[in-house]
């Protein structure tokens, strides 16, 4: 357990001494959602309408940005080996850097939703489910992405392929999330969309580790 919280809390402070990913995330996310006024029409309706899907899909590709670099900074200067001979398992050294991933990028997603929910007129009753959604789909994205940045490991135009393989994956997230914001956007309860994502995530959390840690062995 030390072991791993050692690799977790050196993942936070290499966020903290570059915090230029977590920034480039937030700002993207933020453009993003800015840019879907221009586009629709500034109509309040219109707006308010697409809100639910556009903030999950600018959230989801936003924290999309920093997870080709996951794991080829210790690719690239060796440290990947030696924290695979620490007696770590892989499964769990990838766990530690999912939630590393979650908690520089996704925390701050969660931070600027309410400004992108803003711009996109979602209704405020409706903000606090897009925070427990956006929480949840953002969560398993970080296992996925810890996932596929180590399959894609040592590629070929890694950085491309990992989208290719990720967004297909992350599907089912912004559906059952912008489900839940619509419905609390209409007054009715978002209990059960809020429930099958956070299955998805259940599901996700022991796969997805394991899945990272044959890719990383090479098996």
């Amino acid at each position: 357990m030390r072991a791993w919280l050692a690799v977790l809390g050196r993942e936070l402070r290499l966020a903290l001494r570059h915090p230029a990913d977590a920034l480039a995330a937030v700002g993207f996310f933020l453009v993003v959602a800015a840019l879907f006024p221009f586009g629709v029409g500034p109509a309040p309706e219109a707006l308010a309408r697409l809100a639910p899907g556009a903030l999950l899909a600018s959230a989801l590709l936003a924290a999309l940005l920093p997870l080709d670099r996951l794991w080829g900074a210790e690719a690239d200067d060796g440290s990947l080996d030696l924290l695979l001979l620490s007696g770590l398992h892989p499964a769990a050294l990838a766990l530690a850097k999912a939630i590393g991933h979650w908690l520089t990028t996704g925390l701050p997603l969660l931070a600027a939703a309410p400004a992108a929910a803003a711009m996109l007129n979602l209704p405020t009753e409706a903000w606090g489910t897009a925070l427990v959604a956006l929480a949840l789909a953002s969560a398993l994205l970080s296992l996925l992405g810890c996932a596929g940045a180590a399959l894609t490991l040592g590629a070929r135009r890694g950085g491309v392929l990992l989208p290719l393989l990720l967004l297909p994956l992350s599907i089912p997230a912004v559906i059952f999330g912008a489900a839940a914001i619509e419905a609390a956007a209409a007054g009715l309860s978002p209990r059960q969309m809020l429930l099958f994502l956070a299955a998805l995530l259940a599901l996700a959390a022991p796969l997805a580790p394991l899945a990272a840690g044959a890719a990383l062995r090479g098996e």
